[in-house]
């Protein structure tokens, strides 16, 4: 069995309503380095680490690979979940209201092209392929969605959120590259979209 550490990005230097893509705000930078402690406490390593192509996800992944001289893989099956607008305060909107629903249920915005919910199913689908195609114990940075949807595959579980992963948290996986278990969620806070 393959064990997958899934972390959240650290806080954002910015919400969904102003930027698409921010770096990390100083708090984060400081739970980017807690995520790199608490991840050596659980794995010496050195191991494979992947990220999210966005910032915050790169940004909280450099402490780790930097202590053990490994370079981030870049891997866009995590990234965070499509929006069905290129507006961002109708996104954020959307986000928030769709996080107390069913993926079955979800929604897109008016403006959303015809496919988006096929693109969600895929994006959905990417993620749970990318942790179970895993050989090999793995660091993976992604985000708050994206840690539930895979959460929520490993259990059984329709639900867009299933729990609140504080950043920076550590979320365990295990896959033998058929099923994927859910090992342990990692500590929750209360959060605002970042």
């Amino acid at each position: 069995m393959a064990r997958i550490f899934m972390i959240r990005h650290g806080e954002a230097a910015a919400g969904w309503d102003r930027d698409p893509d921010p770096g990390l705000s100083a708090l984060g930078r400081e739970q980017a380095e807690r995520a790199r402690l608490g991840l050596l406490a659980l794995h010496q390593g050195p191991l494979p680490v992947l990220s999210s192509p966005l910032k915050r996800c790169v940004e909280t992944a450099m402490p780790l690979a930097t202590h053990w001289g490994v370079t981030p893989i870049i891997e866009r099956r995590v990234i965070e979940l499509p929006s069905p607008s290129k507006d961002l305060v109708a996104r954020t909107a959307w986000l928030r209201s769709m996080m107390g629903s069913n993926w079955a249920d979800v929604m897109p915005t008016p403006d959303a092209p015809a496919d988006f919910l096929e693109t969600l199913a895929r994006w959905r689908a990417g993620i749970v392929e990318t942790l179970k195609t895993v050989t090999s114990d793995t660091v993976i940075f992604s985000h708050f969605v994206a840690v539930n949807a895979a959460a929520g595959f490993a259990s059984g579980d329709d639900r867009v959120v299933l729990f609140r992963p504080d950043n920076a948290s550590i979320t365990i996986f295990e896959t033998d590259g058929k099923t994927l278990r859910l090992v342990e969620r990692g500590a929750e806070a209360e959060t605002k979209v970042n």
